[in-house]
């Protein structure tokens, strides 16, 4: 458990209880009191209590040794994603995107240090990753990361790199600070990113920011290809034009329907914070009618 300085307010049996349910995942779907208490940091005696009351309340079942989480732990996302607009209005766009590359794509926000999957269209071919809505993995290593963190003001950014934890999860990972902020400027300048196997050997992706009614970065969408497939060329060639005009169409429909959530590349709340982030290139917000870069030519 952390051991961060915390307000008198903080509840810390919360947070606890909290931990229990996030320490499964879809590596450990079920857990024995002894692994849950060992993931959290808590004694056998207080996860016993916490699973317990969990299970009181049905988001947890038990064969007796091991716990499982509950279909009904879904309700606990789903109001946020009830509030949030910008999926259902994404997700027809998606649909058109896959359709056309017949590869799979992704709609995604910015939540603390990590990206989190809100919309996804899968393809049916199979890739090692699993992900679904509700997956999370570190920013600066996915593509709708890095076009996010792009998005960001300078000062802002500094904070974010420094905080990072730059650890390899491949040969190919960009773990130097120096590095990834000259990809991050890279990524400012032509308005797009493509990751090469960074967050996992044998995945490519191309992503690029949705800007909401008042020209702030609202989320990201990706398209992920397997690179044994798919060259970074033909990732630009082929890709990165659909993908830019799907991202179009998304912004046209969000200037229509105008949801909530200007901050999301901030870390905040989508649903009621409207945020500030900034232009990629200036530091100053970007108005709506700026237009988004060109495809380049492969």
């Amino acid at each position: 458990m952390s051991t961060v300085a915390r307000a008198p307010h903080f509840v810390r049996s919360f947070e606890r209880g909290l931990a229990v349910i996030r320490s499964f995942d879809a590596e450990h779907p079920a857990r024995t009191l002894s692994e849950v208490a060992r993931a959290c940091g808590l004694t056998r005696a207080a996860a016993r209590r916490l699973l317990l009351t969990l299970a009181d309340l049905g988001y947890v079942h038990s064969d007796g040794r091991l716990f499982r989480l509950t279909p009904r732990v879904l309700e606990l996302g789903y109001a946020y994603l009830a509030g949030l607009t910008l999926p259902q209005v994404a997700e027809p766009h998606l649909e058109h995107l896959v359709a056309q590359v017949k590869e799979s794509s992704s709609l995604c926000v910015l939540d603390g240090d990590d990206i989190v999957y809100v919309a996804r269209v899968p393809t049916t071919r199979i890739m090692s990753a699993v992900i679904t809505v509700g997956t999370r993995f570190p920013a600066h290593v996915t593509s709708v990361g890095r076009v996010m963190l792009a998005a960001l003001a300078d000062d802002e950014l500094e904070l974010r790199l420094d905080r990072a934890q730059l650890r390899p999860l491949t040969a190919r990972t960009l773990v130097a600070p120096e590095d990834l902020r000259a990809e991050l400027a890279r990524v400012r300048r032509q308005g797009y990113a493509l990751v090469d196997q960074e967050l996992e050997e044998g995945l490519r992706s191309v992503g690029a920011a949705v800007r909401g009614r008042d020209g702030t970065v609202v989320a990201g969408v990706n398209i992920a290809v397997h690179a044994g497939r798919t060259s970074v060329a033909a990732v630009r060639r082929d890709l990165l034009p659909p993908l830019l005009a799907a991202v179009a169409r998304i912004e046209a429909d969000l200037r229509v329907t105008g949801p909530t959530g200007g901050a999301v590349a901030r870390g905040t709340d989508p649903v009621t914070d409207p945020g500030r982030a900034s232009s990629p290139d200036t530091g100053t917000r970007r108005s709506s009618s700026s237009p988004r870069p060109p495809a380049p030519a492969d």
